[in-house]
């Protein structure tokens, strides 16, 4: 049957009525129904058995959109980390509890979702600390199919980006979207000192100032034939070479501040994008002052979470490689040290530091009824920067 849709994409609907699914979770439910098995209640956890190499953490996001999967979903209990808690491997970040028919066929749509969410949140998150105190801006959502480019943005932030570039996706999340100049004006005007006189003229004062400066000539001059152009205007210069043509993007930034200085722009910050991960950032963040990050955040490694049975009937059970029965995660708020327990053994006191441990897992859903009031992206984001404080990042 032809679906008459401009873009292959699954509507909202879709994904809450369960037709984003793999058939063989649909066909469990039939099979179940008719052996008279269709009433058995399951505990599935959402967790992960390996990270990308060096990943010690990652960061949860996209919780939010997976409870609205089970809210209205009678005799179903939710249970979470926080939106934007730092994990580690082995943790459940997420327990469902209720009959199969209604949180089976949803597994494609959890791992999905807390999938990419977690793995762009966690991406920014290490971006954001290789940078320690310089700016980071989501530049990526040319890397993503556009339906799906204000989620992108979201989970970017959440991460740890300070600004968003995306227009939509700074809107939903209540932010101002930020960027610079696209290389088309200055190539449209023919003349780089053109366009910026022009940017200048026309942006409203509260837009800041940065030139690109690598179109046509080399970076050094350009960035300064910028300053000297719009003077005290002038908030930063933007390089965004691309790597055929970068060298070593140390010395191209070295010369440019040492350019700027000399000649009294000292004021001038230096923004660089194209290319930029979190070992550019870690190579580079004494000497620049913004970084414009693209595909390695949108497009970044996986955290390959997965949505399994721990419980049937109330019994703990779990295929192989797999750790039977309802968990609860405490973690040492003083050294960060984390214990998962069994669900009825609780954990009070850390055996590192003989601190007060915290339980992680909190109720979202009880009975299909949302019963906490959730966050806000900035709220989300201010959580993980708070825990970033608290973990190394290996490169």
């Amino acid at each position: 049957m032809s679906v008459n849709r401009k873009f292959y994409i699954a509507l909202p609907d879709e994904v809450i009525n369960g037709s984003v699914t793999d058939i063989y979770y649909p066909r469990a439910v039939e099979i179940l129904l008719k052996k008279g098995l269709l009433d058995t209640r399951v505990t599935m956890d959402v967790h992960a058995y390996s990270f990308p190499s060096n990943y010690d953490w990652a960061v949860l996001a996209g919780l939010e959109e997976v409870l609205h999967l089970f809210i209205g979903k009678k005799d179903v209990n939710v249970y979470a980390m926080d939106e934007g808690t730092i994990f580690r491997i082995y943790e459940p970040v997420l327990s469902v509890e209720g009959p199969y028919e209604a949180i089976g066929i949803y597994e494609p749509a959890v791992d999905g979702i807390l999938r990419h969410y977690s793995s762009i949140a966690t991406a920014a998150a290490r971006c954001k600390k290789a940078a320690r105190d310089k700016i980071i801006i989501h530049f990526g959502i040319r890397a993503v199919h556009p339906v799906i480019s204000p989620m992108v943005d979201r989970a970017a932030y959440i991460g740890g980006c300070d600004y968003v570039s995306g227009v939509l996706g700074a809107k939903l999340i209540g932010e101002k979207p930020v960027g610079t100049m696209p290389h088309e004006l200055i190539i449209i005007f023919g003349d780089q000192v053109n366009a910026w006189k022009a940017f200048d003229e026309v942006m409203p004062a509260d837009t800041p100032r940065i030139m690109l400066c690598d179109t046509w000539f080399d970076e050094r001059i350009e960035a300064l034939k910028a300053a000297q152009t719009l003077g005290m205007k002038l908030y930063g210069v933007r390089i965004d070479t691309p790597k055929s043509r970068k060298g070593d993007i140390r010395k191209i930034v070295e010369e440019i501040r040492w350019t700027l200085d000399l000649y009294g722009y000292e004021y001038v910050k230096i923004v660089v994008s194209s290319g930029v991960d979190e070992y550019t950032i870690s190579k580079l963040s004494d000497i620049v002052d913004v970084f414009g990050v693209g595909t390695a955040i949108s497009f970044p490694k996986s955290i390959d979470l997965a949505f399994d049975i721990v419980e049937v009937n109330g019994k703990p059970i779990a295929k192989r490689g797999k750790m039977p029965g309802r968990k609860q995660v405490y973690r040492c708020l003083s050294c960060f040290h984390d214990v998962i327990s069994p669900l009825n053994r609780e954990v009070n006191e850390c055996p590192i530091c003989k601190s007060k441990m915290e339980p992680l897992l909190k109720s979202f859903i009880l009975n299909g009824e949302l019963i906490r009031k959730l966050p806000t992206a900035r709220e989300i984001r201010n959580h993980v920067l708070a825990q970033l404080s608290k973990v190394e990042l290996k490169l």
